[in-house]
């Protein structure tokens, strides 16, 4: 495979891009991070020929004895003299899990102490504009409002980064990728969507419903975003474009519900309640309530690459399986 280099890589997404990535045995993986997540499942040693100011560790993946090797870089990606720090070498691609602000791209290809072959950029089906009351393809507009709040801050940053990417990446000397998963489930999500559920299930049986909700949402499992991720890697096909990572089958809240009992071993009761109810208390459900709330994206692009899914039941029995081992 690739000589490649994760930009975060410890948490949800960049977890299970690593662990897919463990079954390759000549893929070389660099997680440059903080320190602040949980590290791979790796046998990681400590190098002594780091330069002074970085600490680096390096070790292999040992359940097959196969395994790709694994290198940790300690240093937060804003601190661009550590950047220039470290050792030079080509990667022919860079993953970033943990770009959330304008500048962000920017910063680390201008100060990064490495040459790049391909930069992949892990954004959200947010960044389109909402209420076009279509189904969106790569190249609906995105979005120009600001909501305020965390997740308006999350969305403009997004969109500035996209935005960005093109030209910085022109001026590395690199190609680039964008890829647009939608809603996210899977092991190790810290986001409270399904382990929302789970937690209720487990704790009192039960789970709250709003019978009379509209909206409509789609899913993804994070496998199948690292298997995007994989897909990207290196193919031409992939350069300069977007992607919609999503199948175009969409959930309510009702097929939800049926998707727990279906995928759950555990006996579990729907306690239904209403829209008005919900926003009345303030109960924070992880999905759009309503049509107006309702946004759809296509994801025939990716799907005309070779992206193929996990099925649903499949991939949620195997996400509480996990929740229920942490």
């Amino acid at each position: 495979m690739k000589n490649i280099l994760l930009i975060g890589g410890t948490y949800f997404l960049g977890k299970a891009f690593v662990r897919l990535m463990q079954g390759v045995p000549d893929a070389r993986l660099t997680l440059l991070h903080r320190g602040s997540g949980n590290n791979p499942e790796t046998d990681m040693r400590r190098s002594d020929t780091a330069p002074e100011g970085i600490a680096i560790a390096e070790g292999e993946k040992t359940d097959s004895g196969k395994g790709s090797s694994v290198r940790e870089i300690l240093i937060d990606r804003h601190d661009t003299a550590a950047l220039k720090q470290i050792p030079h070498e080509y990667f022919d691609a860079v993953i970033d899990f943990c770009a959330y602000a304008k500048g962000d791209i920017v910063s680390l290809l201008e100060n990064i102490n490495a040459d790049i072959g391909q930069y992949i950029f892990i954004s959200t089906s947010d960044v389109y504009m909402r209420g076009l009351g279509k189904w969106l393809k790569e190249d609906a507009p995105l979005e120009t409002r600001a909501f305020g709040g965390a997740a308006g801050e999350y969305i403009s940053g997004k969109v500035s980064l996209e935005e960005e990417i093109a030209g910085a990446c022109k001026k590395k000397g690199c190609e680039y990728t964008v890829l647009r998963p939608v809603f996210i489930f899977g092991p190790d999500n810290y986001a409270p969507r399904e382990s929302m559920y789970f937690h209720w299930i487990n704790a009192a049986g039960q789970i709250l419903h709003p019978a009379d909700a509209e909206g409509e949402f789609q899913l993804v499992y994070a496998g199948d975003v690292a298997d995007s991720i994989k897909l990207v890697i290196g193919n031409p096909e992939s350069y300069g474009k977007a992607f919609n990572i999503c199948k175009n089958d969409l959930y309510t809240y009702d097929r939800f519900a049926e998707l727990l009992k279906e995928s759950i071993d555990t006996p579990f009761q729907r306690v239904d309640t209403d829209v008005a109810t919900v926003n009345e208390k303030g109960i924070p459900l992880p999905f759009p309530l309503t049509k107006a709330e309702s946004n759809y994206y296509d994801g025939t692009a990716i799907k005309e690459l070779g992206l193929k899914y996990t099925d649903d039941v499949k991939a949620m029995r195997e996400t509480y399986k996990s929740y229920n081992k942490n």
